[in-house]
């Protein structure tokens, strides 16, 4: 083995571990003063390495450790589209690390938080199963302990145990699935168990329990009844990071392994897919019109969200890829500018996260305000903002397979969606406050991150080379 390969090909995982190893020693080693700059050497180390890492190093294929560990040009630009929201997070979340109860755990946050993008980094480029449970664990056991940072405080624990119990179950029947298809295919690369697999009854149900295990991660209907607790009890800058890294690694990874591993089966895992979709994005729909607290909202808009990139998926073809990789972007964009609001109002006014804390917001925080609105405005698909483009690159690739029916049932939902996410730009702007969310200024990272938000959400798309330079890699990919 040539294990120039491993520098060559794994040049992200390799940058990222360099980076998680210098934050635990900065943590460890820093005095008292060097300490109040953790926040920006972090940045600018991750700043570093996307920069670095950003743009693929090869544009053709390759295979390390026996074929266990896959580099593919498309996988680097996925990894450096997480590493931005990775980023973001961090910037958003500054405020709540300096209060006295969380400074302490700052370097616990960031090796945590950096340790589960490790994870799916390999889990993306993943071209055995072993090497994707690895992965997948890896991003996972790091993310309970994410989900519990606030442990005395609030319902975090709870969340966590939620988290983590759900996780445990999920994983052990993906386990039991892929035992099955390892019994029935003799093999766990991706490559090879595409040719051995007919389509049998075992290998359908071990495909069912495969999927059931990511739709865990995915927040899907019927798997989604974790998300709105572990939501509202984590931090919120934890609840930002895993309603969008979390899922574009996960959704990101279904396809390839769909295509990959299940593609003789693929009117079974078609028919699976066009079930949960209408399910989920339905569901989510009508339980969110009922929120009062904010992130519980939020909690029930990423199940609609994950069900409109399943409408990606399900096409099975490197136009739904573009199209996947580009909602994944602009959600992120969105969903973080969303939490990044939250989080800076809920540091500021003593935890008002309710819809009713809310109202009259505009004019104590009219910046603020606006800032959800647009927010909003893309998750609910209004053009010109980048979520419109975003939701037509998606329904046109399922609509181009002949899911008309299905497209037709995502663009009533589309319709509901954008009912209740004015519900919340009504009580910003219009309803009236006898005691409204006092003014308050938010610090300068996260200032920074909210307008990196706000600048995808504005120009991903009308910048068009954004999404042709996606397609031009994607189509090598499957």
């Amino acid at each position: 083995m040539d294990y120039s390969g491993i520098f060559t090909y794994m040049y992200t995982e390799t940058a990222l571990a360099g980076v998680i190893v210098a934050v635990l020693l900065y943590d460890l080693i820093a005095g008292s003063r060097s300490r109040r700059f953790f926040h920006g050497f972090v940045c600018i180390l991750m700043l570093a390495f996307i920069a670095g890492t950003v743009w693929p190093y090869s544009r053709s294929e390759a295979e390390i450790f026996g074929g266990m560990y896959v580099y593919n040009p498309v996988y680097g630009i996925v990894k450096s589209i997480l590493a931005i929201g990775t980023l973001t997070v961090f910037l958003q979340a500054d405020t709540w690390l300096r209060r006295e109860d969380t400074a302490f755990k700052r370097g616990e946050f960031y090796v945590l938080t950096l340790s589960t993008l490790l994870g799916m980094d390999f889990m993306i480029s993943s071209g055995h199963f072993l090497m994707f449970f690895i992965g997948l664990e890896l991003a996972s056991v790091p993310m309970a302990c994410l989900v519990a940072f606030d442990k005395y405080k609030g319902n975090s624990a709870e969340a966590g145990a939620k988290f983590i119990l759900s996780a445990l179950f999920s994983s052990g029947l993906m386990l039991y699935g892929i035992s099955f298809l390892y019994g029935t295919a003799g093999t766990l690369y991706f490559d090879d168990m595409g040719f051995m697999l007919e389509g049998n009854a075992l290998q359908v149900m071990a495909m069912v329990f495969f999927f059931a295990g990511l739709a865990f991660k995915l927040s899907l209907v019927p798997f989604h009844l974790w998300t709105a607790d572990t939501y509202q009890g984590a931090p919120t800058a934890v609840t930002s990071y895993l309603s969008v890294v979390s899922k574009g690694a996960a959704a990101f990874t279904l396809m390839v392994i769909l295509m990959k591993v299940f593609a003789p089966m693929i009117q079974y895992w078609q028919l699976m897919l066009y079930i949960v979709i209408v399910l989920s994005i339905t569901v989510a729909n009508i339980f969110a019109i009922r929120q009062k607290n904010l992130k519980r909202f939020l909690a029930f808009s990423s199940i609609s969200q994950a069900g409109y990139i399943m409408l990606a998926v399900i096409s099975g073809t490197p136009y739904g890829m573009t199209s996947l990789i580009f909602y994944v972007l602009v959600y992120m964009a969105a969903n973080l500018a969303a939490f990044g609001v939250i989080s800076a109002v809920e540091q500021h006014s003593g935890g008002k996260i309710d819809m009713d804390d809310w109202n009259g917001l505009y004019k104590t925080n009219p910046k603020l305000a606006v800032t959800m609105m647009l927010a909003l405005f893309s998750l609910a698909g209004i053009p010109p903002f980048a979520g419109f483009f975003s939701k037509f690159f998606i329904f046109a690739s399922a609509f181009e397979e002949g899911f008309h029916v299905l497209v037709l049932i995502a663009l009533l939902n589309t319709v509901i969606s954008l009912y209740y996410y004015l519900l919340v730009v009504k009580a910003m702007f219009i309803n009236r406050n006898d005691t409204p969310i006092a003014a308050f200024r938010t610090d300068a990272s996260t200032r920074t991150g909210l307008v990196l938000c706000l600048a995808g959400i504005l120009a991903l798309g009308i910048v068009s080379s954004v999404f042709n330079g996606i397609n031009a890699f994607s189509f090598g990919c499957l």
